[in-house]
């Protein structure tokens, strides 16, 4: 902001509600208060309304508490609900000859601009982290084999019903309900291993593997990751279809950058081990399935490669390996108690 504004600049380089942002934003950016619309939309629409009301209320208690309440109902039409705007737009009251000296440039410099780095902050923070964000609304999820109970629509009737605003997104809600609900159920097939749902013939790679043949293997198999193992066939490595279509800066994708990427990595002999991720997460073949459900869960895994006691690799199993095994399981239950 210094550097931006200069050093001359009235506006204050940095005002205290961002402080409170940066909490939400970077400490739980699950919260649909801490999501990019909430945040910026918030934000601007405090600072224009308490620049308004100190503008036209000569009394700065009153023009506070006016600017408050408004702000807040504001934000609730626009479905834009970030606790920390209360105190933009009390600032823009109660700020100050500099910032009444601003008038409606208060809401561009400096909290649209403050708003805005802070969330691409947010958004590389998060995206070098591993972790989602923004919270973009998941498509309804299929049901699984055998998991009955809490749908997406009855959580979604509730939160509408309540009355007030939860701090949790609903398809948040939904995935941490179904995981409890598929935990419970690998929990009642304790005998069940990963050894017993994995693919055994997983098609593997070597590190010096070109880019051009790993993504034939890709394409002939009709998969979406291969592992990379070594000259002992222990694991080092992992490469998907990401990693050659997906690989922009900072995450932002777009077909066309996705185009130029795989062409670049096919067109240039890059090896699999300028592409893959390294120190992939493995897991024992002895490992009971109810145990690698919070590995798919919580991680975001979609493949992972399974290894014996010297981490040589064995098989490999996804999402689907999963839902299928517990639902081979059901049916073989059935069957016995028929």
């Amino acid at each position: 902001m210094h550097w931006l504004l200069g050093p001359q600049a009235q506006a204050p380089f940095l005002i205290a509600p961002m402080g409170a942002s940066a909490v939400l934003l970077f400490g739980v950016p699950a919260s649909p208060l801490a999501q990019p619309w909430s945040f910026i939309g918030g934000n601007l629409v405090a600072a224009t309304v308490g620049v308004l009301s100190a503008m036209w209320i000569h009394d700065p208690i009153l023009a506070a508490a006016l600017a408050l309440a408004a702000a807040t109902c504001v934000m609730f039409a626009l479905r834009c609900i970030h606790p920390p705007s209360g105190a933009v737009a009390l600032t823009a009251v109660l700020g100050g000859p500099a910032i009444h000296a601003l008038g409606l440039r208060f809401v561009f410099e400096p909290v649209a601009v403050q708003s805005f780095v802070l969330l691409g902050s947010a958004i590389v923070y998060h995206t070098v982290t591993g972790h989602r964000y923004p919270h973009a609304r998941r498509a309804a999820t299929v049901a699984t084999p055998g998991v009955t109970g809490v749908t997406r629509s009855d959580l979604e009737t509730i939160m509408r019903e309540r009355g007030e605003l939860l701090a949790v997104a609903a398809d948040d809600l939904e995935s941490v309900v179904r995981e409890a609900q598929l935990l419970a159920y690998a929990r009642s097939f304790s005998e069940l291993q990963c050894a017993d749902i994995m693919t055994s013939d997983a098609v593997s790679v070597s590190s010096d593997t070109t880019a051009a043949a790993a993504w034939r293997l890709l394409e002939r198999h009709r998969i979406k990751a291969l592992p990379v193992i070594d000259d002992r066939r222990r694991v080092v490595g992992i490469v998907t279809r990401t990693d050659f279509v997906g690989r922009t800066a900072f995450g932002l994708r777009g077909p066309r950058s996705r185009r130029l990427s795989l062409w670049r990595d096919l067109s240039e002999g890059r090896r699999v081990d300028d592409l893959m991720t390294p120190n992939v997460r493995t897991v024992d073949a002895s490992l009971p399935v109810a145990e690698l459900i919070p590995v798919f869960a919580h991680y975001g895994h979609h493949h992972i490669p399974v290894v014996d006691d010297e981490r040589r690799l064995i098989g490999m199993i996804t999402q689907a390996d999963l839902i299928g095994g517990l639902h081979r399981q059901t049916q073989t239950r059935q069957l016995r108690t028929a």
